[in-house]
């Protein structure tokens, strides 16, 4: 199985945001901390609010925060969100032209496996990837200074 840098982006900004609780985060330092396009970001950011992940708010005070707790966030539901489809090959794909798709197991095989990938996913929430131990490293590793924090949400 392989995901999106869409939805590779979605997972690294809801981890960013569960990271900080307590305060708003902004495109501009999430795509700071992971060195990535803040364009890229915009997007992603733009659909995780439009899916109810995500809260955003406009302006000099505003930022992003996780608009649930992240034990209440399923990573299973939120990559078949984000990921615009499982088509792994052709003959899973709406335009599929194989001409064996008819007689071939593949399709019901990679059918299987992909079930079995987003049911593993859903068994996990956002918090199940923070563990306590590793919170300090990851925060250390996103530059996130604990001591510095945007205006709280109202």
């Amino acid at each position: 199985m392989r995901l999106t840098q869409y939805t590779d982006f979605s997972l690294r900004v809801m981890i960013y945001l569960a990271l900080n609780p307590d305060r708003r985060s902004t495109i501009q330092e999430i795509a700071e901390a992971y060195s990535v396009s803040r364009n890229h970001l915009m997007k992603v950011v733009q659909q995780l609010s439009h899916a109810g992940y995500v809260d955003t708010t406009r302006g000099n005070q505003g930022g992003l925060q996780l608009s649930r707790p992240a034990a209440e966030i399923n990573i299973g539901e939120l990559v078949a969100e984000m990921e615009p489809d499982f088509g792994m090959v052709e003959c899973l794909r709406p335009d599929n032209r194989c001409v064996i798709t008819g007689v071939c197991a593949l399709p019901d095989l990679l059918g299987r496996a992909t079930e079995a990938y987003l049911d593993v996913l859903g068994t996990a929430t956002l918090e199940d990837l923070l563990p306590p131990a590793l919170r300090p490293q990851l925060r250390a590793t996103l530059g996130i200074d604990s001591g510095v924090s945007l205006p709280e949400r109202g």
